[in-house]
This record gives C-alpha cells, structure tokens and sequence, in this order.
C-alpha cells in the first residue's frame, strides 16, 4: 500500500476466508463484478458484438449471471458455488495503519481453489476443435501458489501439453498476474510455457519480479521508486523477447509483450512478426482513462499525466534520450530486431475502481493488434 502497487495473495485459511467472503458477500453495500483474469479480458472482448467468446473456467451462478450474452461457458465450467475473489480498494492518501498510500490501488486476496487447480484445462482442450478459436488467452498461473511444488509442476507440464493442441497460426497470449513464489515464476519462464505463448501482457510489479525470479536485468533492484524507469523497463522487456523470445535459434512462439504501469504503457514486439502496434498501445491507454474514471471518453479535467517528459531508452547499453511531443503521443524505438512503442497514460485523478485495468488494457491492445501468418484480430 505505501508503494500503490496493486497486488493479489492466496488466503490459505479456508474457514476464515469463507466467513469473511459470505460477510462480505451478504453487506447491504456489497458490489458484486466479474473476476478473474480471463473472464475481465473475456467479458472486454464480448463487448463487441462481432466476437464470441468461449470462457472455460469454474463459472458459480452469480458469476454467469453477470457474464455479457456473447461469453459462451461450457457445461462442464459450471459450478453450483461461486469462487469469490475479495478486492480492497483505496484512494490515493488514504492510510492504513503506519501506511499511505501514494495513488489510488487495491489488493486482492482470494481462497480460490478451482482456478488454483486450474480444473477447466481438460475442459479448454475438449473445446478447441468445435470452438475453433481465432486467439487464445490463458491465465491464473498465480493461482497455483496456493498449491504445493509437485502440483504445480504437474499443472504447468498440463498448460504446456495444452498448448500444444492449439492449431498452429493460433496466438496465445498469457495474462501474467502478481506473484512472490519466485520457483513458480522461474518454473513459468522456463518450463516451456513462455516459449509456448505468442504474447505476454504484465505490470511493473510482475516485471521486475520475473527477472529477479530469472536473473535477468535490474534483478538487484528490490522495488520501484516512483514511477518506474523507462530504461530499466526497456531492458527487462529487451531481454524477455531476446532470451525467451523467438529467433532463428530458438524454437520459440514468443514474440510480443504488452507492459502496463500507472503513468505509461509499452508494447514490445520482435520486428515482423506484428503490426498495427501503435493503434494498439494508444487503445490501452485510452481505455485506462476511460475506464478507471467510468466515462465514455476522455474528460480532460478528471486526468493528470505522470509520465517523464523525457527518459533513456536503455540503461543497461546506449540507448537514446526520448523527449515527449503532445503531436505525437506514441514514441517510437528499435533495439537489436525488437520494435517499442511507448505511450504516456491520462491517469484518472480520483478512480471509481481501479481492478481489471490491466486486463482491459490487455483486451484493447490485442484487439488492436495484427499478428502476421495468423488471423488478425480487428
């Protein structure tokens, strides 16, 4: 909370988690929303009209209740009970005992065991060939922290082995979310699933976390002061697509990552492999202005930019110094075969909810984004 870093853990207590959940739960002033990485992305998705959307993943009835007419959910999905997800929110100042809050953020905690298990992999598999979808999104491999090291060794072998049964030409992307089990982090980037998954979408906190977890740049760094610094963020994200990305070496599918953080985002691609990044990367900013206030639209007098006026591309080689253009809204720079595309966010001055941003700027970028010898999505 005294960083605003948003954050999600596992409540290992059964009945304690269940009794605050049905309090909770049952409170005259309860709200109750969609959660969950893949349905938030889902439910974006399914907004539009054109596009239908298979969500294979414990559904309770609450959950199904709120779920947008185009999300398709298999029987098999369906549960009698909904996991509940509990979600603290607060506003920037707000103090917690000796603690401040710097921004507005939220922390999450869950006893989530169905998604932890991941349970709905068999069902997801059985569902690709009628289903036949044009791109795959997976996540919730943060929930097997709630699990021991031999289930979650064998779950992650599962995901891989899913994964191959997805038709070639197909992209994958993996909605990471926080974590603080490094040997799970380490397991996810060497496993075999980051070279399985065509695309990435992250945080700041995931990102650092997954090269110190790694070894990978700036892994010495213990956490972000301030607004992280755009060449740090360029290097870990450089490294990502280079180590673990794919090359003419390297039997990798690996090759766009999707970075979201408070004051910019940045969307890292290896050169082509994808177009249409910078429509992409300004749709995910926009829709964290826009959802974060509850508007329709931008309105300028409820948003602020914390974004640096100007930044070094690299910090671990010689990059270049970057000074921002209001005529020119996306930066634009190439690394070694990678493409960056960097765009300031219009922060929301006073939030009305800040969870699902990063999976709604996830959804927008990819509905934007083009990816070349597979079905574009537009």
């Amino acid at each position: 909370m005294a960083q605003g870093a948003a954050a999600e853990r596992f409540f290992s207590d059964q009945g304690a988690f269940h009794t605050v959940a049905q309090v909770a739960s049952e409170s005259p002033g309860a709200q109750h929303y969609v959660g969950g990485n893949a349905a938030l992305i889902g439910q974006k998705f399914a907004a539009n009209t054109d596009l239908q959307v298979l969500l294979c993943g414990p559904v309770g009835p609450k959950l199904h209740e709120l779920l947008d007419d185009n999300v398709f959910v298999p029987p098999e999905s369906l549960q009698e009970v909904d996991e509940f997800h509990l979600i603290l929110e607060y506003q920037a100042g707000e103090e917690w005992g000796p603690f401040k809050a710097p921004h507005a953020s939220r922390f999450i905690f869950s006893h989530d065991l169905s998604n932890g298990a991941m349970n709905a992999l068999e069902v997801f598999v059985s569902s690709l060939e009628e289903f036949r979808p044009d791109l795959v999104v997976l996540s919730g491999l943060h929930m097997l922290a709630g699990h021991g090291e031999e289930l979650q060794r064998k779950r992650l072998l599962e995901v891989v082995n899913a994964l191959s049964d997805i038709p070639a030409g197909v992209p994958v992307h993996l909605e990471l979310a926080s974590m603080t089990d490094s040997e799970l982090m380490s397991s996810v980037v060497h496993q075999q699933v980051f070279p399985a998954v065509t695309s990435l979408g992250l945080n700041e906190q995931e990102l650092l976390f997954l090269s110190q977890a790694a070894s990978g740049p700036h892994a010495d760094l213990s956490s972000w002061e301030g607004v992280p610094n755009v060449g740090m963020v360029s290097d870990i994200l450089f490294w990502i697509l280079k180590e673990h990305g794919r090359s003419e070496s390297r039997a990798s599918d690996l090759t766009r990552v999707h970075f979201h953080t408070l004051a910019y985002h940045i969307l890292a691609t290896v050169d082509g492999h994808w177009a249409n990044q910078l429509a992409a990367v300004a749709a995910g900013a926009r829709v964290a202005g826009t959802q974060a206030c509850a508007t329709e639209a931008i309105d300028a007098s409820r948003v602020t930019l914390r974004a640096p006026q100007e930044f070094m591309t690299s910090l671990s080689e010689a990059g270049t110094r970057v000074v921002l253009d209001p005529n020119k809204p996306v930066e634009h720079w190439r690394r070694d075969g990678v493409s960056f595309h960097f765009t300031p966010v219009l922060v929301c001055k006073d939030p009305v909810r800040t969870v699902g941003l990063g999976d709604a700027i996830s959804a927008e970028g990819l509905f934007y984004s083009e990816a070349h010898s597979a079905t574009g999505f537009e």
